[in-house]
Parts: C-alpha cells; sequence; structure tokens
C-alpha cells in the first residue's frame, strides 16, 4: 500500500514540484496545502501517513504545525518531514524539539530521501 502524503507549501510551483516527484515514486498524495491552519483542517480530515511540510509559511512556521501535528494526543499522528530552501544549519534543534521526523532541503528531495527518514 502507497504511503499517502500531504504537501503543504506557499508555493504553488513546489507542491506541483512534490507532486509530481512523490507520485513518479509510488507515494499517494492525497492534498496540499498553502499555509499552516489549512495544513492543520487537512492533516485531520485527511489523516495523511505523512506531512512534507514546509519551514517557511505565510501563517504559522513549519515547526509549530509539526508539534500540533505530533502531539500525544494526536490521532493517528503523521511521520512530518519538513522542507526549506534555507540552509539546515540556520534552524539548530527546532527540527528534533517540533517532533520532525527530519529535515530535507528542497533541492534534495526524493524518494529515496524520504525513505532513508522514514526508515
Amino acid at each position: 500500500m502507497a504511503i499517502s502524503v500531504l504537501i503543504v507549501d506557499d508555493h504553488p510551483s513546489f507542491r506541483a514540484t512534490a507532486r509530481l516527484l512523490l507520485e513518479v515514486e509510488g507515494y499517494h498524495v492525497i492534498g496540499e496545502a498553502k499555509d499552516g491552519e489549512e495544513a492543520i483542517r487537512q492533516a485531520a480530515d485527511l489523516q495523511p501517513d505523512l506531512v512534507l511540510l514546509d519551514v517557511n509559511l505565510p501563517d504559522i512556521d513549519g515547526f509549530a504545525v509539526a508539534s500540533r501535528l505530533t502531539e500525544p494526543d494526536a490521532d493517528p499522528a503523521p511521520a512530518v518531514i519538513l522542507t526549506s530552501s534555507r540552509d539546515p544549519s540556520d534552524f539548530g534543534s527546532q527540527v528534533a524539539s517540533s517532533g520532525a521526523r527530519g529535515f530535507i532541503p528542497k533541492a534534495d528531495l526524493s524518494g529515496d530521501s524520504l525513505a532513508a527518514l522514514l526508515g
């Protein structure tokens, strides 16, 4: 069974590129969101296995969204992978403390990089 994915990014071109890349790799993209509030709503409604989440969103930063999606009472809590075009060293320990499984720079997004983080 394919892993279901919600893509969250405020740039439509990245969402389209990520969708294409993920679908070619066998993932099932079940939704897209352009901001944090929409991501939280769609994650509750769609219950994806994975949320590919941009750090820089217009309303709520991706770290706060990841924390809400992975709260202990979230049932079921999706795996969250954060993305950004910024250097990962800019984020320090925020990735781990947000509850995300990891971080992938947007330029390095691939089925292999996701699989490595998902185990």
